[in-house]
């Protein structure tokens, strides 16, 4: 047998792509507000974490 079939025989099935769907989108869409929402002068700080020489590491 298709792994299909099996698919075919649980009840509620239909329902697992459409969560999984929603759950992508809400996450995507949740990074996207987060993303624009952010100011430039904190990426650009965050950005030379790695590079900033003259404090002393924790």
């Amino acid at each position: 047998m298709k792994f299909v079939h099996y698919l075919e025989r649980i009840v509620g099935v239909d329902i697992y792509p459409l969560l999984s769907l929603v759950i992508f989108g809400s996450f995507f869409l949740v990074v996207a507000v987060w993303l624009f929402s952010t100011k430039k002068s904190d990426f650009d700080e965050v950005s030379r974490i790695p590079l900033n020489e003259n404090e002393p590491e924790h």
